[in-house]
C-alpha cells in the first residue's frame, strides 16, 4: 500500500474512533448526572452497570485509537525519510552542477586571459557570473594578444545541455510503498461489539 493511500485511511479511522468517542463521553457525563440524582437504589444500579459499559467502550476505541495513531505516526516518519531522500538528491545534484559551472566559468577565463577566442555565450556566462572577473579577463587577455601572433579558438563548454527534471518530493513519498502491515482495520462497531462487562 501506498504511504499516501495508508495514511487517508488510518487518519479516516482515528477521527471516525474520536467521534465516536466524543458521543460517548457525552452519554457517560449525562448517566453520571442521573446516578446523582437518582434516589432508586434499582435504577442507581442499572444507570451504573450502563456507565461501566461506557468507560469499558470509551477504553476499547482509545486503544484502538491509540494503534491506529501509532501507525499513523509512523507513516508520517516513513513519509518525512522519502521525502527528505529526494531532496537531498536534488540538492546534491544542483550543487554538483554549480560547481560543474564554476569550474566552466574559471576556465573561460583563464582562455580569455591568453588571448584566445571563445564563443560569445560563454562570455556572456562569466559576464553575468562576475562582470569585473571579466573585465579583467578581457584586459589580461588583449594584452596577451598583442604579444602573440597565433590565437587559440575554442569551442563553447556548454554544450546544448538540457535541464534536469525533478520529482516533486511530497508525491514520491505519498507514492511510496509504506514500510510494515499496519494494525488491522477494525471499525467502530465492531471494536464496540466486542466489549462487554464481566458478570458478577
Amino acid at each position: 500500500m501506498k504511504i499516501g493511500e495508508a495514511q487517508q485511511i488510518y487518519r479516516e479511522q482515528v477521527r471516525a474512533y474520536q467521534q465516536q468517542k466524543q458521543a460517548l463521553s457525552k452519554q457517560l457525563t449525562s448517566l453520571r448526572s442521573d446516578i446523582e440524582k437518582t434516589e432508586d437504589e434499582v435504577e442507581k444500579s442499572a444507570f451504573s452497570k450502563e456507565a461501566a459499559v461506557l468507560e469499558l467502550s470509551i477504553g476499547a476505541l482509545n486503544d484502538k485509537q491509540k494503534e491506529y495513531q501509532d501507525y499513523l505516526d509512523d507513516l508520517t516518519e516513513q513519509y518525512c525519510a522519502q521525502c527528505n531522500a529526494v531532496s537531498s538528491q536534488q540538492q546534491a545534484d544542483a550543487y554538483k552542477e554549480y560547481a560543474e559551472d564554476l569550474g566552466k566559468i574559471m576556465e573561460v577565463a583563464r582562455r580569455i586571459m591568453k588571448g584566445a577566442t571563445v564563443p560569445q555565450a560563454d562570455e556572456k556566462k562569466l559576464m553575468d557570473f562576475d562582470n569585473e572577473l571579466y573585465q579583467m579577463a578581457k584586459a589580461v587577455g588583449e594584452m596577451a594578444k598583442r604579444m602573440k601572433e597565433e590565437r587559440e579558438e575554442y569551442d563553447s563548454l556548454w554544450k546544448d545541455e538540457e535541464k534536469k527534471e525533478y520529482d516533486d518530493p511530497q508525491e514520491v513519498a505519498e507514492n511510496a510503498t509504506a514500510a510494515g502491515e499496519g494494525p488491522g482495520i477494525v471499525s467502530v462497531d465492531e471494536t464496540l461489539a466486542g466489549v462487554s462487562v464481566p458478570e458478577e
